[in-house]
């Protein structure tokens, strides 16, 4: 039996969020007329929105750049962009779009993409990752790396919105970090690269399992009865179900909604932040009508309503402010006088304020 001939690695998939559709462009516009490759590109979208990504990567460099269609063959020299409420994978040579299970409140999901790379690429998968809050993507990488593929990410000093990256580090070890202005070159550089074939284990049951969940939509039973019994006694941000840990810093609900423990615990702190809110409107307006009915019958009934009303009012109103101060030093605990910075995390769009 004759030696196998070195491959070339042929599918780039590339994931984004805050931050991350600058660099997107820029690594667009440095990529050739003649690249060999096909692009991937995942970027956070809410579901409701008529993304114009596609549109603006086509103008961004020579290559085209279209929105993925559930069905359509991979073309080599083409960039495929995941539209709004889908996941993007690949298979036997096409693309799948499904409406799986969110990923850390998302979908499409950085790590969906890269999972479902790493099986059905092997070592011809180049993953990047690029700006973006929280870790979406690091365990994906890790399964495109794991799998005999290679990882490059964007410099964490290059990036706006440096916590995608530098998670991804955390997990990757790789020599190509580069700034968004150098990665279009590194690409073509690595696409044209022979690479020897190596051997490689059969891909892990966990690894499997989640892209299956990704690929077959929400359905009751999809985490294994071992996974399912007992738990950390995490609840769901998104159905408020029962979380498993299915892996070190990884859970999913029974219907199959994913989330590390980084974006939990940005989902949980937002909805902390929420019943706080409502909390401080519920003060405010308790303050306010209970000062309303103190003047209405002042003077007018004896037995001290009118003041037991007023006390009321005092009461809610320093619950209130209390309150207040709280929410307003949470918000900015530096305590300067610069605002706080927009938080990009849970469900929100992030391709939208970048265009």
């Amino acid at each position: 039996m004759g030696a196998v001939p070195p491959f070339r690695r042929d599918l780039v998939v590339v994931g984004a969020s805050a931050g991350g559709v600058e660099a997107l462009r820029a690594t667009v516009s440095a990529l050739p007329p003649d690249f060999p490759a096909t692009v991937l590109v995942v970027v956070h979208l809410a579901a409701d929105t008529e993304s114009a990504l596609a549109r603006i990567l086509d103008r961004a460099g020579p290559l085209p750049a279209r929105t993925a269609r559930h069905g359509a063959p991979i073309e080599p020299g083409t960039v495929y962009v995941a539209p709004p409420d889908r996941h993007l994978l690949t298979e036997d040579g096409t693309l799948v779009l499904t409406p799986g299970p969110t990923e850390n409140g998302h979908r499409p999901a950085i790590n969906a993409t890269f999972r479902s790379a790493a099986l059905t690429g092997g070592p011809r998968v180049i993953g990047v990752v690029l700006s973006g809050v929280l870790d979406d993507g690091a365990a994906g990488l890790r399964a495109i790396v794991d799998r005999g593929g290679l990882a490059v990410v964007q410099d964490p000093a290059d990036a706006l919105y440096s916590g995608m990256p530098e998670n991804a580090l955390a997990v990757v070890d790789t020599g190509h970090v580069v700034r968004a202005g150098e990665l279009g070159a590194l690409l073509d550089k690595l696409v044209r690269m022979p690479v020897e074939p190596v051997a490689l284990r059969p891909p892990p049951g966990a690894l499997v399992l989640e892209d299956r969940i990704a690929r077959h939509s929400v359905r009751a039973g999809a985490l294994p009865p071992e996974a399912q019994d007992g738990g950390p006694g995490y609840t769901c941000p998104d159905c408020q179900g029962s979380l498993s840990e299915v892996g070190p810093g990884r859970y999913r609900c029974r219907i199959g909604h994913a989330w590390s423990a980084q974006a939990l615990l940005a989902a949980h702190d937002g909805e902390f932040r929420f019943a706080l809110q409502k909390a401080l409107r519920a003060l405010d307006e308790k303050a306010g009508l209970a000062r309303k009915l103190a003047a209405q019958i002042a003077g007018r009934r004896p037995g001290g309503l009118s003041e037991r009303y007023a006390a009321s009012a005092r009461e809610a109103a320093q619950a209130a402010e209390t309150l207040r101060r709280f929410l307003l030093d949470a918000a900015n605990p530096a305590g300067d006088d610069e605002p706080p910075r927009p938080d990009t995390s849970g469900r929100r769009t992030e391709e939208a304020g970048s265009q």
